[in-house]
């Protein structure tokens, strides 16, 4: 109530994430995460660091929604740098995995922290989307 915003700025993707002073986000709390996206031969790799939850859910979003539109697309969603994966982070993988499979693409993820993988083990989305230990290994060989 009459309190100020603070932001915390987003390192690496150069994103500004706004919260309320006493919300998980301010400045005892600096927010990193990054999101890269990188062509590689017929694949584009999109390279996520840093915690994946409701606060930087939005910026992966719009990182991945015009790639997930296009005909084709053959997406992998590079996880190995999030340590942490919530709800929200799950939806815009799902919501991700819905548009490219109606313009008849596919998506693969990486995932190395044993706690974002028991996530995806728990919903269940282990069985859906296409999970990779490493990038080389979801990356088809040369």
């Amino acid at each position: 109530m009459g309190q100020s915003l603070q932001e915390a700025v987003v390192g690496g993707s150069h994103h500004t994430i706004v919260g309320r002073w006493g919300d998980v986000l301010c400045e005892s709390r600096r927010v990193d995460f990054s999101v890269d996206v990188v062509p590689h031969a017929d694949r584009t790799v999109v390279a996520v660091a840093g915690e994946l939850d409701v606060h930087t859910a939005p910026i992966l979003l719009t990182e991945l929604e015009p790639l997930s539109r296009r005909a084709g697309m053959a997406l992998i969603v590079d996880l190995s740098a999030v340590p942490f994966i919530d709800s929200t982070g799950l939806g815009v993988l799902v919501t991700t995995l819905k548009h490219v499979r109606e313009v008849g693409g596919s998506l693969d993820v990486v995932v190395a922290a044993p706690r974002v993988l028991k996530v995806f083990a728990l919903t269940g989305l282990d069985v859906v989307i296409p999970l990779h230990a490493t990038l080389a290994e979801a990356l088809p060989p040369m």
